[in-house]
């Protein structure tokens, strides 16, 4: 049986509208330059914003997928066209922040049969997979507990962390419910016990978060899921 070789250089798509005033897009480049020096590798990585963004084609040759905060997107259909290419083909996938709801509501449509599923910020009809938060997390940072023996507690190399948020939207009481009955498994919970983190069982690598982890990057820390996610693209 022939040894596939490790990849030395990954292609890295980042989808999403970049605003160089965004913290977490400022954040994105170091957290991958960081984890690919750590790795021993090198990650190149594009912009690919959702209005460029109009087919699956479009993303033929990445080695992972990384669809970024700064929502609502320009063009909220590159944004499910990322999270599902991602999810259909294998393709090592991060969500945080809007990516995060973006690829809860593409899971929701495409696997759950929620066809109306829907996004508060955005949308005035249908079921709200994402909704208001009681409290904003704009400017935050809060105590996330991880399930163990998942993607996201390996990768931290703990079941508790402090992360630091930009958002004012999660997911919704009735999706919750509706999460225990597929695949795609709740994985960080706030102290209140509300989804902050998940995961597709299915998949080798698709983690999404609330929570911007990447911003650690801009204090000099270790970004273990962008680690992760690079790890897992590799082999």
């Amino acid at each position: 049986m022939e040894h596939t070789p490790v990849k030395d250089t990954l292609r890295i798509a980042l989808v999403g509208d970049y605003n160089p005033d965004v913290i977490a897009h400022q954040a994105i480049p170091l957290s991958i330059d960081d984890a690919a020096a750590v790795l021993d590798l090198t990650a190149d990585y594009d912009w690919i914003a959702t209005p460029e963004l109009t087919s699956p084609e479009d993303l033929v040759g990445y080695d992972a997928i990384w669809l970024v905060p700064a929502s609502p997107y320009k063009n909220v259909d590159g944004a499910f066209i990322a999270a599902r290419f991602a999810r259909e083909n294998s393709i090592p996938f991060l969500g945080t922040c809007g990516g995060f709801q973006h690829a809860l509501i593409e899971y929701a449509r495409n696997v759950l049969g929620w066809s109306d599923a829907a996004h508060a910020e955005t949308d005035t009809d249908g079921r709200m997979v994402i909704a208001p938060l009681t409290c904003s997390l704009v400017e935050k940072t809060d105590t996330i507990e991880l399930r163990a023996n998942t993607i996201i507690a390996k990768a931290y190399g703990r079941e508790e962390i402090e992360e630091g948020y930009h958002c004012n939207y999660g997911v919704s009481p009735e999706f919750t419910q509706e999460l225990e009955s597929g695949d795609m498994r709740v994985t960080g919970w706030d102290e209140q016990g509300e989804i902050r983190a998940v995961e597709l069982v299915t998949h080798p690598f698709f983690v999404a978060t609330l929570f911007q982890h990447e911003r650690g990057a801009l204090a000099g820390r270790p970004v273990p899921l962008v680690q992760a996610m690079l790890h897992a693209a590799r082999s």
